[in-house]
This record gives C-alpha cells, structure tokens and sequence, in this order.
C-alpha cells in the first residue's frame, strides 16, 4: 500500500499576495531535493474552456512548468465567481464540498508531498465551506501563509492569522520586500515573528521584473489592435506614462523612466516621437486615430509595438493600473526570475524539517 501524501496549502493574507509565485518557486525547490510532488487548487479563480473541459490556467501552468503527469495534479472542484456564488445563495447548489474536496484529494496516494494552493485570503471560499482553513481541517494540511510587505503594520495580519490558524500555521513568506526596508524586517519584524511561534521561511525582495507586464498581457486587457510589430508582443512593461503634457515636458518625463508603455492620444504625433525615442517598450494610442506612416516606419525600425485601442486615455489607464497590480507569473522570464529568489531567500530545509520530511529517504 502506498502511503498517504503530507498536505502543504500555500495561503495568503490578501489577493495577489504572490501564491502561484511562491508555489512555482517551492515546488522546483522540492523538485530538486528529490521530492515527489503533486498539485491542486481545490478553489479555481481563472477557468478556461480547453477541450470541452474547464481548466484552471494557473493549476495547467504549474502543471506543465514542474512536468507533472496526470495522475500528479488533482481537480479544481468549483470555480469562485458570481455565478457560483449566486446558485449558492439562492439554494441552487447544496453540494457538500467538503466531502468532495475529502473524496478527491485525500485519495492522492502519490508522491511525498502534496502542494495545494488555497483561496485569496482567510475569509474566501466559506461560504461553500471551503475557506483556508476549512479545507487544511479536511485533508490535514500545514499551511504556508504568503503576506505582501507593505509596512510594519504587516505583523498585525500575521498575528490574527496565528490565532485563526493555530499550529496548522507552519510558516510564512514575506514577499515584496522594497531593498531599503530589508534590513528593518530583518531586525524586527522577523525576530518579533519568530518570538511568536511564527516561523519566517522566506523574505523575497521586490523585483521589478516581477511586477511587469508583457505588451501582450496590455493587448488582451485593453482588447487592443497591434498595428506594428506584433512579434515583439513578449517585452515587459515596468512603468506606465502618460504623454498629455507639452513635448518639452514630455521628453524630460519619459528620461527618467525605463521599459515604458505610453499612452497617449493618436493625435498627439510629437508625443509619439519623443517616446520612441526613450526607453518606451510599447505606445498605446488613444481615440482611435491611425499615426502617420513615419511614426510607424520608425516604430518598426526600432522593434517597438504600437497598440491602437478603442478608449479614452483615464479608462486606458486604469486598465493598465489594474493589470499591474494582478500581475500573473506566466511568462517563462519570470518563472526562471521566482525560481533564482526562491533558492536565495527561502530556506526549504527549515520547511522540509518542520513537515518531518526527509529528501534522503524519498529519494532511496
């Protein structure tokens, strides 16, 4: 009989805390001490029709990064968006999800460890009985919490968590930790952490690559029309500016910035050539104004994209404010970038001994 696999639910304090990073980085970590890992995401946030069958884009992500076979990623049982929630409510959907949730990942009887990454933070997922938590109670898991640094204040999440979590609570990470503020949470927030029987397993400083987007990614949310280059659809995008001043402005505004996309208005023909000229990685023009042929022959001579959308320069701009701020890690830059910070910063021996799992014995 094989034996039954430890549970490891990677969680976080809020939203777009770094999850799917934090398991793309864990599990080649794991990988590489010879573990046997599988995978799931009992919860599904980004589901997509492939095949006929719905598929959760980061579970299929992770799966194919880490090489994993079939019978190695478990079901994404329910997709948490307003449909499910309005059956819910309205007493249209009385299944029992726990008992799903028991049925299908406690029979994973494969591998030394099973990685499953939970809902957005402590409270998502109760009302279908499957918060953080409820769903380590039922397969037995430690939890790993995930918290973004975004001042000192982050110990008080941290605290509630330790008291809702209890001694499932095996460690957090703190992710995107600016370089000057490095030093303060090592001194103070970790010891402090660690006082409280609350195990710091990873500080990971900011990255810049980390928190770009591809052209791509501003193409699809700004459902954009590509009118050059689109074969230079994979550059990142660090920053956003937007060219609504004089030229002059313009061009000392867009010096001190790199890897830019600036939106600005089709019309604005002075504009474009002051940023194609700087470290612009893509144009975005508004109102929906086609640009002369030289701004587009010298756009192709530098290999820069421009995108032509159908929107005014605020709604642009929120788009792409909001597109930073969910930023997804599938891009294979920065999969090899979360992977180099992990093996840095993330001490998977200290993990390793406090789930009593032992990479000498798996691999023998």
């Amino acid at each position: 009989m094989p034996k039954s696999a430890k549970y490891l639910l990677i969680g976080s304090t809020e939203a777009y805390c770094g999850k799917s990073a934090t398991v793309l980085g864990l599990s080649y970590q794991l990988q590489q001490n010879g573990l046997d890992i599988a995978y799931g995401k009992p919860l599904g946030t980004c589901l997509s029709e492939s095949a006929g069958t719905m598929v959760e884009e980061d579970v299929q992500f992770i799966a194919n990064n880490l090489n994993l076979p079939k019978n190695r990623v478990a079901a994404t049982m329910l997709a948490l968006n307003e449909v499910a929630v309005q059956k819910r409510l309205q007493g249209l959907d009385k299944t029992n999800y726990q008992n799903l949730l028991q049925v299908q990942y406690s029979q994973i009887q494969v591998g030394d460890l099973v990685l499953l990454e939970g809902p957005g933070n402590l409270e998502e997922g109760s009302l279908f009985d499957l918060s953080l938590l409820q769903v380590a109670e039922v397969v037995d898991a430690a939890i790993l919490l995930v918290a973004r640094y975004k001042s000192l204040l982050l110990v008080e999440a941290l605290l509630c968590a330790k008291q809702r979590l209890g001694d499932r609570l095996v460690g957090v990470v703190i992710n995107d930790i600016p370089a000057e503020q490095l030093q303060a949470v090592n001194t103070t927030i970790r010891p402090f952490l660690e006082q409280q029987g609350i195990p710091v397993l990873g500080m990971l400083p900011k990255s810049v690559l980390l928190c770009s987007v591809s052209v791509r990614e501003l193409v699809n949310q700004l459902k954009a029309e590509v009118l050059c280059c689109g074969d230079r659809l994979d550059l990142m995008v660090e920053s956003l500016a937007i060219g609504a001043m004089n030229v002059n402005a313009a061009v000392k505004y867009f010096a001190m910035r790199r890897n830019m996309a600036v939106v600005t208005g089709g019309d604005r023909v002075e504009i474009q050539q002051a940023a194609l000229e700087t470290s612009t990685q893509c144009l975005i023009l508004t109102g929906q104004l086609p640009p002369p042929s030289f701004i587009l022959n010298r756009a192709e001579e530098l290999e820069i994209p421009i995108l032509s959308v159908d929107l005014d320069t605020l709604t642009t701009v929120e788009i792409i404010d909001r597109t930073f701020g969910t930023v997804r890690v599938h891009e294979p830059l920065k999969v090899e970038c979360i992977r180099h910070l992990m093996a840095q910063h993330f001490d998977v021996d200290r993990l390793l001994a406090l789930l009593n799992l032992n990479p000498a014995a798996a691999i023998s």
